[in-house]
């Protein structure tokens, strides 16, 4: 059984923020051991210099690579420069290329097959900006590395309550342009298939959100919901997908509706997340849904207001960590069941017999 857990890279994030006190007050429990084998890709004097501040029982091996990983222990991959120093609640390019050294080595260590599963946490998207890193956040990046052509699709999720999103880190200007049948058609396609695969739904059902204020009030607070969104869905219902809607965000969210699906789409981040966070940013999780790789991260910041106080809540992480080791195992069942499926059962006509026939059912893939 040992030899079956799942391997999970963590990234270290901006060291100035909170990302290292939720990841050791996580696995300061020995239970989070005993579910999966974790690693950090980070500093292991970064990592100490947290522990010993803020009083935290944590323990871990310093390791070259996550092949070297131990069973039931923590274990910090070094790819950082020893010398950078923890200034905390301080934007610090130091601190934003110190986080971006660990998502590289994360990423190449998943490419070599060392890890299943990645965990991020939070950085800073200013202070990580640099030649190589050149995108909006963790998801476009991880997307342009690890997609292989795949378009990634940000979800945020706590239980059944998953809001996924159109568009993302766009300026609020530049949000109608964008919005097109064809991308509203690509996001929901990519949802449909991510709650069947990653999340075991048969048959899921997806609210849309409008736009524009009151669905647009039939064009007469904007005309995108009957020109784009009415359409992309009407298309894809005729392909058996589930989605209703546009619903009018702010009676749909008010009035309880959301708990009735099991994914709801926003058009634009502010639309889908301030709800979502109002709701369930203590222990929701990020999930980027769309690629091969499983890539979850905590639905916080770096929270600067209170990095180095000893006061960050690892609950979303925790979650974090637990959503990783959930899509993974579903998706493993899943590629197992389309592997060996089962044998047709079946009784043959006019036979009196009452002999059970079995046939061999084709691998549809």
């Amino acid at each position: 059984m040992e030899n079956n857990k799942i391997r999970i890279g963590i990234t270290q994030g901006d060291i100035n923020g909170v990302g290292y006190e939720v990841i050791l007050k996580t696995f300061a429990d020995p239970v989070m051991l005993e579910l999966c084998t974790p690693i950090i890709y980070g500093s292991p004097k970064v990592a100490a210099y947290h522990r010993k501040s803020l009083d935290l029982s944590a323990n871990f091996s310093i390791i070259n690579s996550a092949s070297e990983a131990s069973y039931n222990r923590l274990s910090v991959v070094n790819c950082s420069d020893d010398e950078v120093k923890v200034e905390f609640s301080k934007p610090d390019p130091e601190a934003g290329k110190a986080a971006f050294d660990s998502l590289k080595r994360a990423i190449e260590e998943y490419r070599e097959g060392l890890i299943d599963a990645i965990v991020t946490a939070p950085i800073n998207k200013h202070t990580i900006q640099s030649e190589e890193f050149v995108f909006p956040g963790h998801t476009e990046y991880i997307e342009e590395q690890l997609g292989n052509g795949n378009k990634a699709l940000m979800i945020l999720m706590k239980g059944d309550f998953r809001m996924a999103l159109v568009t993302t880190h766009i300026p609020v200007k530049d949000i109608a342009a964008t919005i097109t049948k064809e991308l509203i058609q690509e996001k929901l396609m990519i949802f449909h298939r991510c709650l069947k695969q990653d999340f075991g739904i048969g048959a899921p059902r997806i609210a849309v959100l409008s736009l524009n204020p009151h669905a647009g009030d039939g064009g007469l607070l904007g005309t995108e919901e009957q020109d784009i969104i009415i359409p992309a869905m009407k298309e894809l219902a005729d392909k058996k997908i589930l989605c209703y809607g546009p619903y009018a965000a702010d009676g749909f969210m008010g009035s309880g509706n959301y708990s009735h699906f099991d994914g709801i789409l926003a058009m634009y981040h502010d639309q889908g997340l301030a709800p979502f966070k109002a709701l369930a940013m203590d222990d929701g999780v990020n999930y980027t849904a769309g690629l091969p790789v499983v890539r979850t991260s905590p639905a916080h910041g770096t929270a600067y207001d209170i990095a180095g106080k000893g006061v960050a809540s690892e609950d979303s992480f925790r979650q974090a960590v637990y959503a990783a080791i959930d899509v993974f195992r579903n998706r493993r069942r899943e590629k197992e069941a389309r592997t060996n499926p089962l044998r047709k059962q079946y009784y043959e006509k006019r036979d009196d017999s009452d002999k059970l026939k079995l046939d061999v059912v084709a691998d549809e893939d």
